[in-house]
């Protein structure tokens, strides 16, 4: 049996990814754990997250899930959603700095104040929060998925990725940035699939049988 696993480390919205990835997926066991074995022993890993970064990675250290993040990226497919996204690259500018996993070769950046909608003119709030749009790169994750299809986003910082390669698909608000990230067997969101209706339940269902070939 298919098992997806979605790692729960304290922060993450856990019970709405689980029933979301149960519906898309009902003949699959999902579980979610905190437990280093039962992660490892699923065919898929979801690796979700909300909050501060700073956090996140003293909670992944602290319960050594940040050695079973790595091994998991290494060996299945895994999908990182918002903060779980962040957290794959080097370090991030939140907390004054912060090293994180080291997956993706880059840098987590706040937006800067002053951002200006390029139609309208009109001045951007931070975070960054609601419905906007992502323009893919070819991959089996937006199978059936609509190009510049809407998703729904919440964060203050974003990804700057060294490799231009690994953008996956990419969201304008004030500036263009990097909204997914895909290499090998790993692919990650900034924004929310649980939360994006039909999309995101879409990308989910596709992970949910994704057998992490790009």
């Amino acid at each position: 049996m298919n098992t997806i696993a979605i790692i729960d480390y304290g922060m993450g919205n856990l019970h709405s990814i689980a029933k979301a990835v149960e519906h898309v997926a009902p003949d699959a066991r999902v579980r979610v754990s905190a437990d280093a074995d039962a992660i490892l022993e699923a065919d898929r890993v979801i690796f979700p997250g909300v909050g501060g970064i700073g956090h996140c990675m003293e909670e992944l250290r602290g319960r050594g899930l940040d050695r079973v993040i790595r091994e998991a990226a290494a060996s299945r497919p895994l999908l990182g959603i918002c903060l779980g996204l962040q957290a794959l690259l080097d370090t991030s500018e939140e907390n004054g700095g912060t090293p994180c996993l080291g997956l993706i070769a880059g840098r987590v950046r706040r937006f800067p104040d002053g951002l200006v909608d390029a139609d309208s003119g009109e001045r951007l709030k931070v975070p960054h929060m609601g419905w906007n749009r992502v323009s893919q790169q070819p991959h089996p994750l937006w199978h059936g998925i609509g190009q510049d299809s809407r998703f729904y986003f919440v964060h203050s910082y974003y990804a700057d990725p060294e490799d231009p390669a690994v953008v996956a698909g990419r969201t304008r608000y004030g500036l263009s940035f990097a909204s997914a990230l895909a290499r090998n067997s790993l692919f990650a969101v900034q924004f929310h699939p649980e939360k994006s209706q039909q999309a995101g339940l879409r990308l989910l269902e596709n992970f949910a049988c994704w057998d992490g070939r790009p």
